[in-house]
């Protein structure tokens, strides 16, 4: 298993910028997402792995070596792309023999190795076929073959399952995430498809515009967002996310958003932020933590988006529209009245300036009330 290593590595293609002094340190063994936007540098940032793209400046390391003046076939990484590249010439098995053909492996072995990496991928019924007589999932498991059979210290996955229908993605993310727990090799997979990372990924790696944003484990990137972006990019439905202003009143923190204006936990923020006369701050909320409650903000339903196992709710809360989920059973129509509160553990605090989280992230009391409407 192989570490993978990028210090302050910049890439620019003349005066634009694609990838700004990237830190990154992979663990041996690591399935890792780069996720973002299109345009935000992750692409890139594995074709300067792989060797297609040059860094402008800075050091990538595979193991303990640095493979930044190495050819794309000295770095002993696999590729598969998002178009699969198999030749349609060829069968299933050439084309999987293909990268042993070219080292030169004998033909028993490499034999041997095809059928081998067949099995593993359910593939031996097909040796035979063209690439045009399979599926796209047929396809996308004959080019993960390829590269499975050079026995590669990693893996790098460029949106490989883009060109699948829903229902072939979902198969092919339980058959990637199983066959990296079978194999444990290195696997860098990029991404825009937030399910896709937030399911399969040891780690992810959040990009926009060149500059890595945040880089850990998919539930702390959901639960603590260290920026606007990451909070409004990751989740489905998004955040919900309020301009306001934040000041403090005593010992309280009043959120007031021109209408809206609620009582916040004390400990929320770090009281270093704060300044007299209050800052411009987004107040983030996830949909799940928008709860219906008996003697909460009153709030009238807009819109009901069921879809079997809940229902997406659109709210009109003081001239703002807050999105919700309730459960299958509950039963709610377009201008109905409700009460709304908001969950007090679970509510993010940016500043509005540069995005910056601005919560003290201190475990909130077990007794701490919910946010509050300020008369």
């Amino acid at each position: 298993m192989t570490k993978v290593t990028f210090e302050r590595v910049h890439k620019a293609f003349g005066a634009f910028v694609a990838l700004e002094e990237l830190d990154l340190a992979i663990r041996s063994g690591e399935f890792v997402s780069l996720l973002g936007p299109s345009g935000c540098g992750k692409t890139t940032t594995l074709r300067m792995l792989a060797g297609l793209e040059q860094p402008t400046r800075g050091t990538i390391s595979v193991g303990d070596r640095v493979v930044n003046e190495l050819p794309p076939a000295e770095r002993d990484l696999a590729m598969v792309f998002q178009s699969y590249a198999l030749y349609p010439h060829m069968t299933v098995a050439q084309n999987i023999e293909y990268p042993l053909r070219k080292r030169g492996v004998a033909r028993a072995v490499r034999r041997e190795q095809v059928l081998r990496a067949a099995a593993q991928l359910q593939l031996e019924a097909l040796l035979d076929r063209k690439p045009r007589q399979l599926s796209g999932g047929q396809q996308q498991r004959v080019a993960l073959g390829r590269a499975l059979v050079r026995n590669p210290a990693a893996f790098l996955l460029d949106e490989p399952l883009s060109n699948l229908d829903a229902k072939l993605r979902a198969h092919m993310r339980a058959e990637l995430i199983e066959l990296h727990q079978r194999i444990g090799k290195t696997m860098i997979y990029v991404t825009h498809d937030q399910l896709e990372a937030m399911t399969m990924s040891d780690r992810i790696a959040v990009l926009d515009q060149g500059r890595l944003q945040q880089f850990d484990t998919p539930l702390e990137i959901y639960n603590r967002p260290v920026s606007l972006f990451v909070a409004g990019f990751i989740g489905t439905p998004a955040m919900n996310l309020v301009k306001g202003t934040l000041k403090a009143d005593g010992n309280r923190l009043v959120f007031d958003a021109g209408g809206l204006s609620l009582e916040l936990p004390p400990a929320l923020v770090r009281r270093d932020v704060l300044r007299e006369g209050g800052i411009a701050v987004v107040l983030g909320v996830r949909p799940e933590d928008v709860l219906l409650a008996t003697d909460g903000e009153r709030a009238t339903v807009k819109v009901v988006e069921p879809t079997g196992h809940e229902s997406i709710v659109f709210f009109d809360l003081m001239d703002h529209t807050v999105v919700g989920r309730v459960g299958p059973d509950v039963r709610l129509a377009a201008g109905e009245p409700v009460g709304l509160t908001l969950n007090a553990a679970k509510l993010h605090v940016f500043a509005a300036e540069d995005g910056r989280r601005l919560n003290a992230d201190l475990q909130p009391p077990a007794t701490q009330a919910a946010p509050s409407l300020v008369a």
